[in-house]
Order: structure tokens, then sequence, then C-alpha cells
């Protein structure tokens, strides 16, 4: 796992980003693609997640994401996967400076629930 995590940070390191928040952001995409990765048991994408990107920019694109009332799947495949500090509504938690206060309340909320949830090892949704 830990040469994975490099690898994730890696590849976030390269993308560009502008901001810490932005290169968190990134990391976030490509530690879910690496889940997706080993359970598909090939090389998969997030799709969706880039296209949101594209269009909107990283940091509204992970707002849109984490202001939807169901947790995404990329939340609950990283809460699975013990890569929680990766998800979207930890980096939000992180840098709430950009972020309106619903999605802060939000992702901070999942948060708490998702660590109660790891800690009973139970999933809430």
């Amino acid at each position: 796992m830990r040469l994975e995590k490099r690898a994730v940070n890696l590849l976030a390191e390269a993308y560009g980003a502008q901001s810490d928040a932005e290169r968190d952001s990134i990391r976030a995409v490509y530690a879910y693609e690496k889940g997706l990765t080993a359970q598909n048991g090939r090389k998969t994408r997030a799709s969706r997640t880039w296209q949101m990107i594209k269009r909107y920019g990283i940091l509204p694109a992970v707002e849109r994401a984490v202001n939807r009332e169901a947790e995404t799947l990329g939340y609950a495949r990283l809460l699975e996967a013990g890569w929680q500090d990766y998800a979207f509504e930890a980096v939000v938690a992180r840098y709430p400076d950009w972020i309106s206060p619903e999605a802060l309340q939000r992702s901070r909320t999942r948060l708490e629930e998702g660590h109660h949830a790891a800690l009973l090892g139970t999933r809430t949704s």
C-alpha cells in the first residue's frame, strides 16, 4: 500500500495543480482510480470525475461532488480501503476556506460518520 500511495502522490504532483487544495483533490481522484483498478483487475479511470474537473475546474468539481446528499462511490471506496484521508471530504476539511458552508458541513458530517463506522467495522450507508 505504501508504494501505491507514493504513486498517487507522484501522479498528483505531476498534474500541475495551482494550490495545495487542488493537488490534494487530484490526489483523491488518482487514489480512487487505484481502488477501481484493484477492484476491476484492470486499469480503470474515474471518467465522470475527470469530465467534471474539465468542465468546472478542480475545486468546483470537488464541491459539486461533496455537496450531494448521498455519499459518492469514490468516498465509499476510499473509506473501505482505509484511504479516507484521500477523499474529497477530507480535502474539504483540510482546506475549508474555498468551499461553501453547506458543502463543508456535509463533508465534516460524512467524515465523522465514516470515522465511527470504520472504528466499529461497519458502514453507515
